[in-house]
């Protein structure tokens, strides 16, 4: 398998799936590619950055904070953070 065919894979995934990311404008098979699994793991793992960014192989940590994509979304709840 290459890399063009992981990219066709996750496009089709990501549109029968109904998945159409974070920008409302544009052809949603656009927003995604074989490097969205890349992001999407860095992003959803849940332990210390150092090991995300050996095994990503990035160089600095800056990189990897690059893949990390919004990753306190959801985990975070700010209603309750602020004591309400």
């Amino acid at each position: 398998m290459n890399d063009r065919e992981v990219a066709r894979l996750v496009k089709k995934a990501t549109l029968a799936a109904g998945v159409c990311g974070d920008q409302s404008e544009g052809d949603p098979a656009e927003k995604f590619s074989g490097h969205s699994l890349r992001a999407g793991l860095a992003s959803s793992a849940e332990v210390d950055e150092r090991y995300v960014q050996k095994q990503l192989g990035h160089a600095s940590a800056e990189m990897t904070r690059k893949y990390q994509r919004r990753r306190d979304r959801f985990r975070i709840n700010l209603t309750r953070a602020s004591g309400l």
